[in-house]
């Protein structure tokens, strides 16, 4: 417990991936393309503007729909990969490119795939709350991806992925962390910030 007597980050977790864990394959569908209607009706942004994806893994609510209509919008996708076990690069998810293991349990484009820095940044979780904090798999990758992108002078739109049970009344955020500027549900997209669009 912290000094506000509320749960920690890694409580949060368990207790938020539990309620994904039980969704059942169907819900996660339906919540799931759901959120790829919604999301691609909500997000504004220019032809050519690269947004990063991600496969799903375990619970997680399934991309896929979603990055195909943003594809259909005019979106250059893109995929992370694990480099190593700190690091992940985004590289080019052209359509119908066939995916390798890439780590972490997940898959994404081979070697030869260019690597892009996003500028629309969707982000896996595990726990959020109304004020954009995020909690992730506790492995730091994103945060240090986005680390690296803010390094660079870029400013990539977060937007959290998630299902609506993961919610939580507040996050425990650090000062390191970073606040996601909106996240997106099988409600819709919610913004944080002002940054509506890339």
């Amino acid at each position: 417990m912290n000094e506000a007597g509320s749960l920690t980050k890694a409580q949060l977790r368990l207790e938020r991936l539990a309620l994904r864990d039980a969704l059942s394959v169907e819900e996660r569908q339906t919540k799931s393309l759901e959120m790829a209607q919604l999301g691609a009706q909500a997000l504004s942004f220019s032809p050519g503007t690269i947004v990063s994806g991600f496969m799903p893994i375990r619970s997680e609510a399934d991309t896929r729909p979603l990055m195909e209509a943003l594809r259909d919008k005019g979106a250059t996708l893109c995929l992370p990969v694990m480099l190593d076990r700190e690091t992940i690069v985004f590289r080019t998810f052209a359509r119908n490119a066939e995916l390798v293991k890439t780590g972490f349990g997940t898959s994404g484009p081979d070697e030869s795939a260019a690597v892009l820095d996003p500028h629309i940044l969707l982000v896996p979780l595990s726990a959020f709350d109304g004020h954009g904090q995020r909690i992730g798999y506790g492995a730091g990758h994103y945060d240090r991806a986005i680390a690296r992108l803010h390094a660079k002078g870029l400013e990539p739109l977060l937007i959290g992925i998630a299902f609506d049970c993961q919610e939580v009344p507040s996050v425990p955020a650090e000062a390191h962390d970073v606040a996601l500027d909106a996240i997106l549900t099988e409600s819709g997209l919610r913004h944080f910030s002002g940054r509506a669009g890339a």
